[in-house]
């Protein structure tokens, strides 16, 4: 395995290759700030999760939670999207025309929620649109083996959520297990 070099706030990175242009990224784990919430310091007990928890709870949800800003009303405006987890990121589809869309075209930073608040996963980012065509062919031959429908055929762009902060929990365990990545 190639050797890892850190590149700020404690991210080792290995040589880059995939779609989100992250791949291979191992950040490290610490604790959020939630005071009053009872979680154990940075440094106190045990639990932080790994990152490859993150994919195993991404990648098989079929109907995922995104935020966005309403582009005229400075408010969140939050949906339900079917989506693929590939390479470190979040990409799925929607039309320019639809909500989503326009908040997109005019603020890029939205939020990624997987749908089990039992073991949850909150991916905070900004979301660009996919132009690669090997790219776009990768993320719609994940989007067939999951939902059985290939997403260019909607002639609507396809995005790419690149993380900044994740966050990531298991209620049963909350306050050893809550875990924050930063990129």
């Amino acid at each position: 395995m190639p050797k890892r070099k850190t590149v700020g706030r404690g991210v080792h990175r290995r040589p880059a290759s995939g779609l989100a242009g992250k791949s291979n990224l191992q950040p490290k784990a610490d604790r959020p700030f939630a005071p009053g919430y009872g979680i154990v310091g940075p440094e106190d007990g045990t639990g932080l999760l790994p990152w490859t928890w993150v994919a195993k709870q991404m990648s098989p949800c079929r109907t995922f939670w995104v935020a966005t800003i309403h582009a005229s009303q400075s408010r969140p405006h939050v949906m339900p999207v079917w989506g693929v987890w590939l390479d470190d990121a979040f990409f799925f589809s929607t039309g320019r025309k639809s909500r989503k869309g326009q908040n997109l075209a005019t603020n890029p930073a939205c939020t990624v929620v997987n749908d089990d608040g039992e073991e949850a996963v909150i991916v905070e980012g900004s979301a660009e649109e996919l132009k690669d065509a090997a790219g776009l062919e990768r993320v719609a031959a994940a989007y067939r083996k999951k939902y059985k429908m290939d997403p260019r055929s909607m002639g609507e762009p396809i995005f790419i959520v690149r993380p900044k902060t994740v966050f990531a929990f298991i209620e049963k365990t909350f306050p050893t297990s809550a875990t924050r990545w930063r990129f």
